[in-house]
């Protein structure tokens, strides 16, 4: 039987996976790594120890096909979005790598943005003008690392620096290289206003290729390690966001994806690239024909996570020793309270917000509180407020994109019926659980096969990913979440600007 190991790249780890020709999963192996925070504001992490949890992962995952007589067809890559690192000219790091979560450069995306050359480069790129962003990253380390700066014979991403050490080749694909603010969407090119304002040249990248690119002549040492052959192709494949979409079969138009795991997001697919004028969502690249459009909120299953923390220690810990999941007891105490938390209103800001506001200075906040709410309001009106952020950005995906139609729902979110009942109901939606929940790598497997010739087209993905459940929303509880949606939206517009006044007595 032929099968594809697709490697997912994350933040938290690495995991590969064996599917087989119809998506189902054989094997899985997966390995963890810390993150670095030096600083405060600072989120690292070690691109060897990265480097030796691919190799070990599809190892692991080979040796246990190779057992079963399994022959192997390819192995196709998903990664993390927003990553750089600097190295020299033999490849070595000279930095660790910057993830994502790195916000050292907030003062040089807020320089950016206020100039004449941010929006400029947004509508090119499709990236908005924020500190996950490699064009802000860049700017912090001319400015304050010049000595790495200067030494740097590359700027690259965690997938790069994988596939030089595998090939001794420079390549990003197009969709990891949409995510970074230097790459220009429409043109399929380095974007030159990006790389001036920097101050470095295209050959300081890699050389960006589709996403469908295979690389054959893996090194001997890795392919004695890996025990594989070294003709073996390698399908460069995509970023983690673009891939999920595909694994949840929200690929054709009016689909959406809503994932809700320790931060939430919402995409669309579209045919072709879209950067909006109030510059509210990110436009990335999927293949050449599918961009992927939506935007990310930062604060998801960990504000609910804060809330158990804080206002139910004693309980969860008993919860604990009982080994029951204290996550379906919250579920059951917020399904007490009505739609609407008897007219509290959470703006779930902890960890500041991405999209649609893209402001890190933003703060959660409680709103509406009287003598009779109890801690179950506030709950219940905390996930309430959770899905108000996501429709935000979805509000914003369909003045550009068009309406929204149905929506796949993915992440540990899924597992808790009353917040799915909940985005159903604030959308207005019906909302689709797929049994698939490797979303991902199934999305890098299914790439893979077209790149390979095993399917004809990605959206063949449909037959790979059966619904296990369709909730359908309440219109009438639509009314009470929309009015109170209207009430979280001028929250915002009436608070923004004393969020930096509470920050600064802090």
């Amino acid at each position: 039987m032929d099968y594809i190991v697709a490697v997912d790249i994350g933040t938290t780890g690495t995991r590969s996976i064996a599917f087989n020709r119809e998506g189902v999963i054989i094997s899985k192996k997966v390995i963890e790594y810390p993150i670095y925070n030096p600083r405060p504001t600072w989120s690292e992490q070690d691109p060897e120890e990265i480097f030796k949890a691919v190799l070990e992962s599809i190892k692991d995952v080979v040796a246990e096909n190779d057992y079963s007589g399994n022959k192997l067809a390819g192995i196709s890559f998903s990664s993390a979005m927003h990553s750089l690192l600097a190295v020299d000219h033999r490849g070595n790091p000279l930095t660790r790598c910057i993830i994502w979560a790195d916000t050292r450069s907030e003062s040089y995306a807020r320089l950016i943005k206020e100039s004449g050359a941010g929006h400029s480069i947004y509508m090119r790129t499709g990236t908005p003008v924020h500190p996950m962003s490699p064009l802000c990253k860049l700017l912090w380390m001319k400015d304050n690392d010049r000595e790495v700066f200067d030494k740097a014979y590359k700027f690259i991403s965690i997938k790069e620096y994988v596939f030089y050490k595998l090939f001794s080749k420079y390549i990003v694909d197009y969709s990891i290289a949409s995510a970074t603010g230097l790459f220009d969407i429409y043109k399929l090119k380095w974007d030159d206003e990006a790389l001036n304002l920097i101050g470095i040249s295209p050959d300081k990248l890699s050389v960006p290729v589709l996403p469908t690119y295979i690389v054959k002549g893996l090194k001997d040492e890795y392919a004695r390690y890996l025990n594989i052959d070294k003709g073996v192709p390698f399908i460069v494949g995509a970023s983690d966001g673009c891939l999920s979409n595909l694994g949840t079969n929200a690929v054709k138009p009016g689909v959406a994806a809503v994932t809700i795991g320790t931060s939430g997001a919402i995409r669309v697919v579209s045919p072709k690239p879209a950067s909006d004028p109030e510059e509210r969502i990110f436009s990335y690249i999927l293949t050449e024909n599918h961009y992927v459009l939506g935007g990310p909120v930062n604060n998801g299953g960990i504000a609910l996570k804060w809330f158990k923390d804080n206002f139910y220690p004693l309980e969860a810990k008993s919860a604990e020793k009982e080994n029951v999941n204290f996550y379906d007891v919250l579920t059951q105490k917020a399904g007490g309270i009505s739609p609407g938390a008897g007219g509290l209103v959470f703006l779930p800001y902890l960890l500041g917000e991405r999209a649609p506001h893209w402001n890190a200075n933003v703060r959660g906040v409680f709103f509406g509180v009287n003598i009779t709410h109890t801690r179950e309001h506030f709950l219940r009106a905390l996930m309430e407020g959770v899905v108000y952020g996501i429709y935000s950005v979805g509000k914003a995906l369909e003045q550009v994109t068009g309406s929204v139609e149905k929506i796949y729902a993915t992440g540990g979110f899924v597992r808790s019926p009353l917040w799915v009942k909940i985005l159903s109901d604030v959308f207005n939606k019906e909302v689709l659980i797929a049994e698939s929940y490797e979303s991902s790598c199934l999305g890098a497997a299914v790439l893979a096969m077209k790149s390979l010739g095993l399917i004809n087209a990605i959206e063949d993905v449909e037959k790979m990913v059966p619904v296990s459940q369709t909730i359908y929303p309440d219109k009438a509880i639509h009314d009470i979440y929309f009015k109170l949606f209207e009430i979280y939206e001028r929250l915002y517009d009436h608070l923004k600007d004393e969020f930096v006044n509470i920050i600064n007595l802090q």
